[in-house]
């Protein structure tokens, strides 16, 4: 029986490989899919979003930027998210049986966030849920198996966690969850000194993001400190971010999670051994974060997936649920949200890459905003079109050779670098603000930079629609009416992207950093 399961999980992640290869080979990049394309190309200790361990990821992946597709692009996604599987199979097997471990492993394929949402696109999550996981299975280890002695698991466990923090800062949640579980179980390991080596070794692997922010005046932290520092209450914005997260888990996922809590909570199902323990620890690694996303979604606009990894422990919670009660290796629950997910993923694809009609806005100014689809379908096409008037542009002497694209925002700067920039070989600048701009003002460092005289391109969708002569007819003596290059999709125009064409440069705009 215990090979039976172990070889469910293997073709449970195989078949899940092979269908997250087909999706990302039939879907563009999305907004923030293409801005972390930023951190490969220019790979650096941190950046202004996040610390670099997707853009490390995006480079292995696409082999130092040899063999640049979506495939390759999401490869490192797919691939986290495979051997993720695999550990929580096998944490689900040390806290109880295989059986437990093979349900936990369908729970965590099944969950949007975990499945697909990190476990597809390529995201700072991407990289963190397996080193995440990773971290949880060596804590059960130590503790089940009394191994609070054993230095390399203190050592493993910092760097476990240490690289997650590589990936997204709240990592370092990990040590205090584990820290907050050790003082309600075992507080003498607070006063181990292994327990402050295994501290140390996490606070070596992010020394380089520290040093990184005393070069550029915590600029990461003065970021996403303005993202957190409202005081109003608002109920709504709660709702909202549990709501969220009931979308994110899958809803069948989610209820299934809610009422494995309450029955754990009521001891209705419960651990075969060290079952306290176990308790004990799954909702110190899980219920503060998510008593911390909550409350600070009271006062300020949050997005779900930044508590999505409090929520593996309960994955766990979930899987004995269904070990306890559930009498079929794919119970309802499982074939509800798989089914659930297939529907969606099936019916995505077909809307994003065939759909006539766009589900946001049809006003002339900002046709197509708020059109989710728009994200992932259109950037090849278009940069196709843009290639053939540059250089009918270019010959008919229209513009100037070497005419950059200007764009004033990260997105759509993410998408015009990763298909247009990239493909054409021309320089993309990002002209406006730290605060729109992100990366993009390091990349300009990096770039020849606009110069009196020069011409430029600038590419506005009809979904982000901006201003050009507000925001840059100061800088160039005229700006052309735009050519119109429509999206067609299913026969149908479902957006338009206009080519401004912006003429001899008679004021250098200011370098944003």
């Amino acid at each position: 029986m215990r090979q039976q399961y172990a070889n469910k999980v293997f073709w449970l992640i195989i078949i899940s490989v092979i269908v997250k290869l087909v999706a990302a080979s039939l879907l563009e990049l999305g907004n923030d899919e293409v801005y972390y394309w930023t951190y490969s190309l220019q790979p650096d200790w941190n950046h202004f979003d996040h610390p670099p361990m997707v853009g490390w990821l995006i480079r292995l992946t696409t082999f130092n930027e040899l063999w640049v597709n979506e495939t390759t692009m999401r490869l490192g996604a797919i691939l986290c998210a495979a051997i993720a599987t695999w550990i929580i199979f096998k944490l689900g097997k040390l806290l109880s049986s295989e059986k437990l471990g093979w349900y936990a492993a369908l729970v965590y394929t099944c969950s949007v966030y975990t499945g697909f949402i990190a476990g597809f696109f390529i995201l700072p999550d991407s990289p963190q849920l397996l080193f995440w996981t990773g971290a949880l299975y060596v804590m059960a280890e130590m503790f089940l198996k009394n191994n609070e002695r054993k230095l390399g698991r203190w050592l493993l466990l910092g760097l476990l966690i240490g690289l997650a923090t590589l990936c997204k800062v709240h990592a370092l949640f990990l040590w205090a969850g584990f820290g907050l579980f050790l003082l309600f179980t075992n507080s003498k390991c607070l006063f181990n000194w292994r327990f402050y080596m295994g501290v140390l070794v996490t606070a070596v692997c992010i020394s380089p993001i520290v040093y990184w922010n005393i070069k550029n005046h915590f600029i990461t932290y003065r970021y996403h400190s303005e993202r957190v520092t409202h005081t109003s209450m608002q109920w709504d914005m709660l709702g909202r971010e549990i709501g969220g997260e009931f979308a994110y888990q899958n809803p069948v996922i989610f209820l299934l999670i809610l009422v494995s809590v309450i029955a754990l909570i009521t001891r209705r199902i419960w651990f075969s051994f060290s079952g306290n323990k176990i308790r004990t620890w799954l909702f110190c690694m899980s219920l503060p974060m998510l008593l911390l996303f909550w409350g600070i979604s009271l006062f300020n606009p949050t997005l779900p997936h930044w508590a999505g990894p409090a929520y593996i422990p309960l994955f766990l919670v979930a899987a004995l649920f269904l070990e306890k009660k559930a009498r079929h290796v794919y119970p309802p629950f499982i074939t509800v949200a798989m089914t659930l997910v297939a529907i969606v993923l099936v019916a995505g694809i077909g809307l994003i890459r065939y759909s006539p009609v766009n589900f946001g806005s049809h006003e002339k100014e900002n046709y197509g905003e708020y059109c989710p689809t728009l994200d992932m379908s259109g950037w090849q096409h278009f940069s196709n079109d843009f290639s053939r008037l540059v250089a009918e542009d270019s010959s008919t002497g229209k513009m100037k050779a070497q005419a950059p694209i200007l764009v004033d925002k990260w997105f759509p700067g993410g998408h015009l670098e990763f298909y247009t920039a990239r493909t054409t070989g021309m320089i993309l600048l990002g002209v406006g603000s730290l605060q729109d701009i992100h990366k993009f003002a390091w990349l300009n460092k990096e770039r020849r930079w606009l110069q009196l005289g020069d011409d430029a391109y600038c590419i506005v969708p009809s979904n982000l629609p901006m201003n050009v002569t507000a925001k840059y007819g100061r800088y160039f003596t005229s700006i052309a009416p735009p050519t119109v290059i429509s999206q067609i999709r299913g026969g149908k125009a479902v957006r338009y992207f206009y080519v401004y064409r912006l003429k001899s440069c008679k004021l250098v705009p200011p370098i944003p950093l």
